[in-house]
């Protein structure tokens, strides 16, 4: 009985960790005055309907939107400095400063 208890721990601990999954994402400028930005998930799942904010460096919000069903997200470039916040919700947010998005 304890070695099927243990075989049920550890099936099911190795089952959560099999679903742990890390937000991506990265930004590119596209060299006509717009950025386009591609999400996803380490364990290949969708960023579709992600919660994206444009923001100035204080906090400022310039732009709301969303993940595309594609997990991209489009806008066109400020003319001030901000950066790309892809929120996924807690522990998975990136930050992306738009002075290291280039063409």
């Amino acid at each position: 009985m304890k070695k099927i208890i243990l075989g049920l721990a550890i099936l099911l601990g190795s089952a959560s960790v099999s679903h742990a999954h890390t937000p991506l994402c990265s930004c590119f400028d596209n060299g006509d005055d717009t950025i386009t930005c591609e999400g996803g998930f380490s364990d290949g799942s969708s960023a579709a309907g992600v919660a994206m904010r444009l923001e100035t460096s204080d906090g400022q919000v310039l732009l709301e939107g969303k993940m595309s069903e594609d997990s991209e997200f489009d806008f066109n470039k400020p003319a001030q400095d901000y950066i790309v916040v892809f929120d996924a919700g807690e522990g998975h947010r990136i930050r992306v400063p738009g002075k290291e998005i280039v063409e």
